[in-house]
């Protein structure tokens, strides 16, 4: 059948998979958000979200990119008032989730890296993909698009290190371990997505 994504898994299972995922995502960015605040709008000290962002989409592919898109703006929306006066600048911000969860997708497909980390080399791809570089472009693209918000007078060089730092902690924290002890199980599910879509 043409609408199916898997022999045995209908492309509805993706469409609730993907809600789940926006739920889980905006729920865990509206906690970090709202309980470790850095002080500037949209930015917060320890952002939990971006670890699980990661996480879904190397495991779910592009269902968890949207996930990751969808549930970063609405956080953004539900706890940043400068981003729910100014929505033209919010769907842009938001787009920061989806590329930090979008580049280690990319590198792991291209490098065909075992999600188990099985390798030094896998490792490696995975630190420089999935947590440095991601989060160095999440952070100058959310940053930037922070500093567009009408009648701001945030220090962008403060809120590009406060971002990147906080996610370069949470990332390394997380993702390789759940990487490495929760991709085996993951991926015996038939939700798992082996490339971007299936």
């Amino acid at each position: 059948m043409i609408f199916l994504r898997h022999a045995q898994e209908p492309t509805y299972s993706f469409v609730i998979l993907t809600f789940v995922l926006i739920l889980v995502n905006t729920a865990i960015a509206w906690v970090s958000v709202k309980f470790m605040p850095a002080g500037t709008g949209g930015v917060t000290l320890v952002y939990i979200a971006v670890a699980f962002m990661i996480l879904f989409t190397l495991w779910f592919g592009a269902y968890g990119a949207i996930a990751a898109y969808v549930g970063t703006l609405l956080a953004g929306v539900l706890t940043t008032e400068s981003l729910l006066q100014h929505p033209e600048i919010a769907v842009i911000w938001a787009a920061a989730g989806p590329l930090q969860a979008l580049i280690p997708l990319v590198a792991v497909r291209t490098f065909d890296v075992d999600l188990t980390l099985e390798s030094r080399r896998d490792w490696t791809i995975i630190l420089l993909f999935g947590i440095l570089i991601n989060n160095l472009i999440g952070a100058a693209w959310g940053a930037f698009t922070l500093s567009l918000l009408p009648g701001t007078t945030m220090n962008i060089a403060g809120a590009f290190s406060t971002w990147l730092v906080g996610n370069i902690i949470v990332t390394i924290l997380i993702v390789p371990l759940a990487l490495r002890f929760c991709t085996g199980r993951v991926r015996q599910s038939k939700l798992f997505v082996k490339q971007y879509w299936d």
